[in-house]
Parts: C-alpha cells; sequence; structure tokens
C-alpha cells in the first residue's frame, strides 16, 4: 500500500506583539469612504461621491502631501520609467518585440533601444531587422529597464545596458507586483550561491550565480551548460521560500528573502510549502527582520 501523510492541527504559536506595531496602514475596501475634508487631491484607486473621497479599490491608503491614492493589495503591473522588469517575448514584430511583463498591454522592446551582439554601437540597418529572429525569437525570457510609459499605459523598454538582456537557465516565479519591494538595485547575488532579479512587475527570475560576468557578449549569449545538483537543491528552496512569504503577504527583497532561506534549512525543501512549515518559517522572517530595523 502507498504511505499517506496525515497532518494533525497544531497551536498556532502566539505572535510577539511588536509583530503588530508595524501592520497600522488604512485599509480600504472599494466604496470605504477615506475621507470627507475636500481639501484632498484625488489619486490612483479613489474616486469623488457626495463630497467624499471614496475607495475604489481594495488595498493600503498613502497619502503625500495633499494627494490621497490607494495601492490595490493586488493588481496589475502599472509602469513607472527606471523599473527592472521580467518579461517573455511574445511576438516579433516590425523593427520591434512585444513583451508580457505582467502589466495590462504587452510591452514594446524596439531593435534601437537594444544593443547588437558584441555591443557595437551603430544605426540598425535592414539586415539587423532580418537577424532579429536570431536575437530574441518567441518564448525567450529577458531582462529590462522601463524608458518610458505610454499615455495608454503600455511600457517601452530598453536593454542598451550590458547587465540587461536575454536570460538563460534559471526557474520564473510570479508574485503580486505590490509585493516587491522598490530598491536602488534588483539584482541580487545571494550568500546561498545562486542570485535573483527581483522584477517590479512581480515576475522573479531565480539563476545559479555565474563564475564570471562576460561583458562582451551584450547580454545575447546564454549560459546552457547542466546546472549542479546542489544549484538547482538551492533555486528550489529560494523558489519555496518566494511562493512562502508570498502567501504570508509580507515584501519581497534580499534581506527578507535570505532570512527565510535561512529559517527554512532544518526542513526538507518539499515540506517548506506546508502551511504549518510556511507559517513558522515566516513568522521568524518577520521577527527577524523586526529585530533588525530595531
Amino acid at each position: 500500500m502507498a504511505a499517506i501523510e496525515v497532518r494533525l492541527p497544531v497551536a498556532r504559536k502566539l505572535v510577539v506583539q511588536s509583530l503588530a506595531q508595524g501592520s497600522d496602514k488604512h485599509l480600504v475596501a472599494p466604496g470605504d469612504t477615506i475621507t470627507t475634508d475636500t481639501g484632498y487631491m484625488r489619486g490612483h484607486g479613489t474616486y469623488m461621491g457626495d463630497e467624499k473621497l471614496v475607495a475604489s479599490v481594495a488595498g493600503a491608503v498613502e497619502r503625500v502631501n495633499k494627494l490621497i491614492c490607494v495601492k490595490a493589495l493586488k493588481t496589475r503591473y502599472n509602469g513607472e520609467v527606471g523599473d527592472i522588469v521580467v518579461g517573455r517575448v511574445t511576438e516579433v514584430q516590425q523593427k520591434r518585440w512585444k513583451v508580457e511583463t505582467n502589466a495590462r498591454l504587452d510591452s514594446v522592446l524596439l531593435l534601437s533601444s537594444m544593443n547588437l551582439p558584441g555591443g557595437e554601437l551603430r544605426r540598425r540597418s535592414a539586415e539587423d531587422e532580418l537577424a532579429m529572429r536570431d536575437y530574441l525569437q518567441e518564448g525567450d525570457l529577458i531582462s529590462a529597464e522601463v524608458q518610458a510609459v505610454f499615455s495608454d499605459g503600455a511600457v517601452s523598454l530598453h536593454t542598451r545596458s550590458l547587465k540587461y538582456g536575454k536570460l538563460g537557465q534559471g526557474v520564473l516565479v510570479q508574485v503580486s507586483p505590490s509585493l516587491v519591494k522598490r530598491q536602488k538595485t534588483h539584482f541580487h547575488d545571494l550568500p546561498c550561491g545562486a542570485s535573483v532579479i527581483l522584477g517590479n512587475n512581480g515576475f522573479i527570475w531565480i539563476y545559479p550565480t555565474p563564475e564570471q560576468k562576460d561583458e562582451e557578449a551584450g547580454g545575447f549569449v546564454t549560459n546552457l551548460e547542466p546546472v549542479s545538483l546542489h544549484d538547482r537543491e538551492v533555486i528550489s528552496r529560494l523558489r519555496n521560500c518566494i511562493l512562502a512569504l508570498v502567501a504570508q503577504k509580507l515584501m519581497l527583497y534580499d534581506t527578507s528573502i535570505v532570512y527565510c532561506y535561512e529559517a527554512s534549512l532544518p526542513h526538507q525543501i518539499k515540506d517548506i510549502l506546508k502551511p504549518e512549515v510556511m507559517q513558522e518559517i515566516v513568522l521568524e522572517t518577520r521577527q527577524r527582520l523586526l529585530g533588525l530595523e530595531g
């Protein structure tokens, strides 16, 4: 007979009082009145009704001087100039690629907004346009930076820096964009032996840390060597840790991911996604982050 795993309910640990101190955000649901003061300006996620400012989405209220907006807890990606994104090429068009970036509309990567193989700088010719599918084709994953946001909300990307370009071997994790913390850098080489790209659009790429970075490839040469068992285990553990943090609604950034990874080491990789283990390691991560903040 096949073995059956049975898990019995266990009593929840008492949450330390200090954990509740950071949860003083003003949360609203659609239709909730945010304020009756007419001196405030209406931002994203709000509308005026009967001389009251009312929430149109479920989320946290954010105030900047006299501007009030509601940041949705679960939403599509709204592009901002300078954001780092991970996307998947969906279509090759004339002088451009269409890229899926978890936004309402497909993003655009122009042929003129990318480095050519070898990193050479010159005008794009008809030969380059004919060879577009040799550079990027449907299904390829890329990392890029948001160059501009059009009036309809569509995003224009560029990969002119050598740190952007085609992604090779790794694992893609899709989360809500609201859970990715904005930082100065979204490329992190973690001490556990793997690297992550935390896309502002909620696409997270986990891959083995390269031994040497090829600066001359222009972001087109991908390493297709077999990945060692140790690296695959580290990547799998990181993936499950990120899913655990997302399930417990904890912000994703390099420190929270490293703390969660360290808290998960006593457990097997497959056990991390069990509800009771998930709760335990995320609670420990939360306490360490609060201790770090002092």
